[in-house]
Order: C-alpha cells, then structure tokens, then sequence
C-alpha cells in the first residue's frame, strides 16, 4: 500500500469514528486502534487530530468535486445540470453515509474547529465550490438562473440539500431519496430565478 492509499485509509477510517463519536470524543489512538496501526504511525501521516480532520473534509468535498465537475462537463442545460447533480449528491450520500455524517456532526455543527484559518475552513471545499460556481454561472450566461450573487445562489442549494440530507437521515422521508430528485432539482432551479 502506497503513501496515498494509506493516507485513504486513515481518513475513511476517521470518516467513521468522528461520524459515529464526533471530533472531541474520537481520539488519535481510537483511530490507530481501528485500524490495527500504532498511533506513532498514524502521526507519521497526520501530525495532529485537526489537520485530520482538515484533510477529512477536503477528502468529501473532493469527491462531490469529482461528480460536479464531471456534469459541469456535460453539453446540457444549467437545469439538466442541476438535476444530474441532486441525482449524484443523493446517490453520494446513500453510498457514503458517514462522510456526509461527518460533514453536518463536524464541519457544520463545530465552526471553531476550523476557524483557526482565514476562511473558517471554507477554502477546504474550495474544488467543490468552485464547481457550483461555474455550474451557476453557466445558468445565469444561458439566462436559465437569474440570481447572480453566487453566495445567496451557494445557500439556497446547499440549504435545500443539507435539509433534504437532514430529513433522509432521521428517517422522516416518506419516499425513498431518489424518488425526489426531481422535485428537489425544480424547487433549486426556483430559487435561481
């Protein structure tokens, strides 16, 4: 196993522990332990629990990054691209459950976790970002979406997914995830307009 591939494995091994347990609780030698490795080990590839976790959340995001940009890509509409993207992310958080745990339980609920940066961490989704970036713009260029502030465009996105994802995992959804794809794509591309 290469550097890269061990470095993976420590981080989808973190995934599950912060996820499961949250930062504070989840310790370094908890995560050595899962993984069979001592903890000078684990400090070989990460000299700290925090830049672990910096490295978790870069390691999501880069994953959403990969399906965005792969669907920025395609020579469809913004719309189209907007639906293909709640296909993916749905389809991402059923296959990966415990990055998106991690996601909300860490990077969300615990800011000051990463507001040791600039940017309070923001730069640590920075591929990801930047996709739904030129995503949007793409929208407001071929005058599909209207809503130009990208902050107010990233928002309402996100905050219709983080609700969705939200619902999904207490187990409210009356249907199953992918049956709202569509509707959810829709009520997105209404608050671009």
């Amino acid at each position: 196993m290469n550097k890269r591939q061990k470095r993976a494995k420590i981080i989808a091994s973190s995934l599950q522990l912060f996820s499961k347990h949250g930062f504070y609780k989840t310790t370094m030698r908890d995560i050595a332990s899962n993984l069979g490795i001592s903890e000078g080990s684990l400090y070989t590839h990460f000299p700290s629990k925090m830049s672990l976790a910096t490295a978790a959340i870069s390691h999501v995001t880069g994953k959403l990054a990969i399906d965005l940009r792969y669907i920025n890509s395609k020579p469809i509409s913004a719309t189209k691209k907007i639906y293909e993207f709640v296909k993916s992310y749905f389809s991402f958080i059923q296959k990966n459950p415990e990055m998106v745990e991690y996601f909300f339980q860490v990077y969300l609920s615990n800011r000051e976790i990463f507001c040791n940066e600039e940017d309070c961490g923001f730069s640590l989704a920075k591929e990801f970002i930047e996709e739904l970036e030129i995503l949007i713009d793409d929208g407001v260029k071929n005058n599909e979406f209207t809503q130009e502030n990208f902050f107010i465009a990233f928002s309402s996105i996100m905050g219709i997914l983080g609700s969705i994802t939200f619902l999904h995992s207490e187990h409210v959804l009356e249907k199953e995830l992918e049956s709202y794809c569509e509707e959810i794509a829709k009520a997105i591309c209404r608050t671009l307009n």
